[in-house]
């Protein structure tokens, strides 16, 4: 599975109801080309180890840190939505893990990288992980983060997360 990120205002073209955006949105399969580069943000397969150096839990967590990658709405929860899972993070949610991410330094998070204790409690593909990928893929990906988080958070803006079936 892959993570991509999405930063909306929360009305779009009328529309308020999230789930309806969604739709609209991610319906169709060139939705990343139809937004300005830096309002979308894809960061893989690494998405669930983020979640668990941002958590220290390769699921759960507390608002905002699990927010951040697997806190907020799902909606795509009916039956043949979308080909995608959607989640949604309203303009305050997303405000909260702003301040977050820009007062918690990539370093104080990567003490956690421990690929065999990530792979030990099923984090995705931390059997893979070589030493430098905390460095290489993760501290990138956390650093977009906290760009894309903070620049929504200063337009007022919802973030939308799409998690999808990595592409051969």
């Amino acid at each position: 599975m892959t993570m991509s990120y999405l930063r909306l205002p929360p009305s779009l073209e009328g529309e308020q109801n999230p789930a309806r955006i969604a739709r609209l949105v991610f319906g169709a399969r060139d939705w990343r080309r139809r937004h300005p580069a830096d309002r979308v943000l894809d960061v893989g397969g690494a998405w669930q180890a983020l979640h668990y150096l941002i958590t220290g839990d390769p699921w759960d967590g507390r608002p905002p840190e699990s927010d951040v990658v697997c806190g907020g709405r799902l909606l795509t929860e009916e039956e043949g939505m979308l080909d995608v899972d959607v989640i949604y993070l309203t303009p305050e949610r997303v405000e909260a893990a702003a301040r977050m991410l820009t007062e918690t330094p990539f370093d104080a998070l990567a003490e956690r990288f421990d690929p065999a204790a990530m792979a030990a409690a099923d984090v995705q593909d931390a059997e893979r992980m070589d030493a430098d990928a905390c460095e290489r893929v993760l501290r990138p990906a956390y650093e977009g983060l906290t760009r894309l988080f903070s620049s929504a958070a200063a337009d007022g803006q919802a973030v939308y997360k799409v998690l999808a079936p990595a592409e051969d």
